[in-house]
């Protein structure tokens, strides 16, 4: 890379946990980072889904490097055995983390397109030595150009959520259904802000992961206050015992309980239980919603008030359309992280320890991280990504060796169900494990 080029900064897209993570990494090693994010502030997407409580505790959400940062200030950890919320989380950590780092993080800057400087994807000579082109729709202004020596894309998933269809795709009648209201965002605050919109209703819930679980629980909290709210809950699955989880053999004890409560509320009757439920269409109008469904037993039908999507997210890979990206053809993860966490048959939340080399793709010098380096895997923990940014910070400061040495201690899961309802053995008793990168572990 040319003189010119090692004297800009390192592109960070998204200002969340990862994002802000990638900042503190880059300027601990002596590199410049610019965190551009598309909302009006840092972590705007975690307060998205803002009142929900966290099954990690805080030891496993604050990144070394930020908190090495955050310290010398005055900043208090908060207790690391307690359990934020996403607002929590965002006013105790992410909040102080992007005003320190104050003019590094651009906020109202909406990245549109990353490429290379005077050169598309089709053209190598030079290709390494040029720099990054980013292009940005600011909030306040009109677009332009930055211009970056390694970008970063840590911009998550939170946009792009999977459609209610089979085949990966939207289901007859399911964008009309979203249009009229009848189809949510995911995680709603059901019993908070949201509360009218639900109280008394027939609400159904699609998914098997902790989205659900979450959105499944709130509504049985509200069921026990206004009478005539129903529950249902379509899963793909034969059984849901994989979904339930480890209960109290899971290292995050919040993580179990959540299953336990959920097992607790189908068996009593709470919630209308829906298995083998694979939906075909929707038939939306005024008064409701009905869901067509494909079973085991032949087409069956259910009509609701309101549906609420808990079945992941994909990541959005427009912008990035004009580099040379190496991705796992089933999961859109970086290839050589792809067959690591695919959730057909890895859906727990240890997984190999993974770091630069592993990410890397045909563009020098660009990585996604974060949620959104898992594709379509939904099984991905803060912690993961905090050390997938501390490899990338070392190996483009030029320490080849901090960033080999790869390491990750994470709680072994006991609950491992995904957004698809995938599942693998609970371990026999929680145990929490460190990870090198000679070596790897998975429940499957």
């Amino acid at each position: 890379m040319t003189t010119a080029a090692t004297d800009l900064p390192v592109v960070v897209i998204g200002a969340g946990p990862v994002g802000l993570a990638t900042a503190a990494h880059l300027r601990e090693r002596g590199l410049t980072p610019l965190v551009l994010e598309a909302g009006p502030t840092a972590a705007a997407a975690v307060r998205r889904w803002g009142h929900t409580r966290l099954f990690s505790p805080w030891r496993y959400n604050i990144d070394d490097a930020a908190r090495r940062l955050l310290e010398p200030t005055g900043w208090q950890s908060p207790d690391p055995e307690s359990l934020p919320t996403g607002h929590e989380l965002a006013d105790a950590y992410l909040e102080p983390l992007a005003s320190l780092l104050n003019s590094d993080v651009r906020t109202g800057a909406r990245v549109v397109a990353v490429s290379r400087a005077g050169m598309d994807k089709t053209r190598s000579a030079g290709r390494e030595q040029t720099p990054f082109l980013v292009r940005v729709e600011w909030a306040d202004g009109p677009a332009s150009d930055v211009f970056a020596r390694a970008v970063i894309d840590a911009s998550g998933t939170w946009g792009q959520p999977n459609p209610l269809g089979r085949s990966g795709l939207p289901a007859p009648g399911e964008l009309e259904a979203a249009a009229r209201g009848r189809i949510t965002a995911p995680l709603p605050d059901i019993t908070g802000s949201d509360r009218d919109h639900f109280a008394g209703r027939h609400v159904l819930v699609v998914g098997a992961g902790h989205s659900a679980a979450n959105s499944l629980l709130e509504l049985v909290d509200l069921a026990r206050e206004v009478p005539g709210t129903r529950i249902s809950w379509a899963v793909r699955s034969v059984d849901l015992s994989g979904v339930y989880g480890g209960g109290d053999r899971d290292e995050l004890a919040a993580r179990g309980a959540l299953g336990t409560r959920l097992r607790e509320a189908v068996e009593s009757g709470v919630i209308d239980a829906l298995t083998s439920f694979t939906i075909a269409s929707f038939t939306s109008t005024d008064s409701g919603l009905t869901v067509h469904a494909d079973t085991p037993s032949g087409p069956e039908e259910v009509t609701v008030d309101l549906l609420v999507p808990a079945t992941g997210f994909r990541p959005d890979l427009s912008i990035l359309s004009e580099l040379r990206l190496a991705l796992d053809p089933a999961v859109e993860a970086p290839h050589q992280l792809g067959p690591l966490i695919d959730p057909e048959f890895h859906s727990c939340g240890s997984v190999e320890p993974h770091g630069e080399r592993v990410l890397a793709h045909p563009e020098p010098g660009f990585y996604i991280v974060g949620m959104k380096s898992y594709g379509r895997a939904p099984t991905f923990l803060m912690a993961t990504g905090y050390e997938q940014v501390r490899s990338i910070a070392a190996a483009l400061a030029g320490d080849r060796e901090a960033a080999d040495d790869v390491r990750l201690e994470l709680p072994e899961t006991g609950v491992c169900s995904t957004d698809l309802g995938g599942s693998c053995d609970a371990p026999a008793a929680p145990q929490l494990i460190t990870l090198t990168s000679s070596g790897g572990s998975s429940c499957c």
